[in-house]
């Protein structure tokens, strides 16, 4: 690796003390990334999982339906990482307006995160920049509601803030002084743009996590905005035709070494290191998307065969179970008014697939009941337990 100077600490005072601000130099490194044989192959083998992922976005008619429910997915996990107790079955059951079994802030938060991540989507899709206008309009989404709303959501931070620790005197580590944010933020969303010079896509992804989060420029929501940004910068530079690939989960899982890595970048230079911990991340998320879509795929026909098996019923029971796969917790309403077919039409469907063990009712209620669809919510919820269960 070669020793490199990633950013320069300044002397601030911040809460009454004098602390050591840090404030990372524009990207790209400089000198250039030193990347081995073996970093090349790893990035080879990421941008081969992208492709594979592309391909399976384009070929499904389950996009919208898969892209639905990773996002949501997404949302769970990312939050997690953050803190929050909810399960991807707490968001389903909150937008039921059930109550979710965790603390109703922990779910609009992950809610909040939801809409703050299709908004970006859509504003991608019409044509806007990513730019900072647009992170500050997801990041006002974001903090909508719950934790952090308090934070002057949609605004670049005018005070001090810091990472681990009580205070900034005995933080982990200080991102810059509000008063170098912009600068910072300026010279990022150029290099969005490739100025000054063009980098390679999954390279800049990796790059731009890490500056991001380095200069930390809201009061909240750094993370989560941190880790969205990935999946809108493959979307919008056409490495994906759906934002469907979310480094969460690896995150979550590896999240000492991400840590790690990240204060390597800022202390050490070692962006080698963080690269490669990255692409690893692509290939192996890639391939967990791949074999869960194949898996759900696999399900849904089974699943379909048996309701075909009921006869004359079987209509009425295959639209339920097309709705079920964009919507697995349903009430009986919800269907019918979504399908446009009539209650008891819906409720007896549900009750055909209830007993062929498809679904399963969750309330105990002979009124207002909710319908899950199991073994589709299982399958989805790998993974997703909150830090610490």
């Amino acid at each position: 690796m070669c020793a490199r100077q990633t950013g320069t600490f300044v002397t601030t005072t911040t809460a009454g003390e004098r602390v050591d601000a840090y404030v990372p130099r524009p990207l790209p490194p400089e000198p250039p990334l030193d990347l081995t044989g073996e970093d090349l192959d790893l990035l080879e083998k990421a941008n081969r999982a992208l492709g594979r992922l592309d391909g399976l976005a384009t070929m499904l008619q389950e996009t919208s339906i898969f892209l639905y429910l990773y996002v949501k997915k997404e949302a769970v996990l990312s939050s997690q990482i953050e803190g929050t107790q909810s399960s991807l079955s707490d968001l389903l059951l909150y937008e039921s307006d059930e109550a979710p079994n965790v603390p109703l802030e922990d779910v609009e938060e992950v809610s909040s995160y939801v809409a703050a991540l299709e908004h970006g989507i859509r504003r991608l899709r019409e044509g806007f920049p990513l730019s900072l206008r647009l992170l500050r309009e997801i990041h006002a989404i974001l903090l909508s509601h719950g934790r952090g709303s308090d934070k002057v959501p949609g605004e670049f931070r005018r005070s001090q803030n810091w990472i681990g620790g009580t205070r900034p005197g005995n933080a982990l580590f200080v991102p810059p002084p509000p008063d170098r944010v912009m600068e910072c933020m300026g010279a990022l969303e150029k290099f969005f743009h490739d100025e000054p010079v063009r980098t390679p896509v999954l390279i800049k992804a990796a790059l731009v996590h890490v500056q991001f989060e380095t200069i930390h420029p809201f009061l909240d929501g750094n993370g989560r905005l941190g880790r969205l940004l990935i999946p809108l910068l493959l979307y919008t530079e056409k490495a994906l035709n759906e934002p469907i690939l979310y480094l969460s989960l690896y995150f979550k899982t590896h999240r000492a070494t991400y840590y790690e890595l990240l204060q390597r970048v800022r202390l050490d230079g070692d962006w080698e290191g963080w690269l490669r911990f990255f692409l690893e991340g692509v290939s192996e998320v890639g391939e967990q998307v791949l074999s869960a879509s194949r898996s759900l795929l696999a399900l849904f026909a089974a699943d379909r065969r048996r309701i075909e098996a009921l006869g004359r019923p079987a209509g009425s029971a295959l639209q339920v179970h097309d709705f079920l796969r964009g919507k697995p917790i349903v009430s009986i309403a919800e269907a019918a008014e979504g399908l446009g077919l009539s209650r008891p039409t819906v409720s007896a469907a549900l009750d055909r697939m209830r007993d062929l063990e498809i679904v399963r009712e969750i309330t105990g209620r002979k009124r207002d009941r909710l319908f899950v669809y199991g073994s589709y919510l299982d399958a989805l919820n790998e993974a997703t337990e909150p830090l610490g269960s």
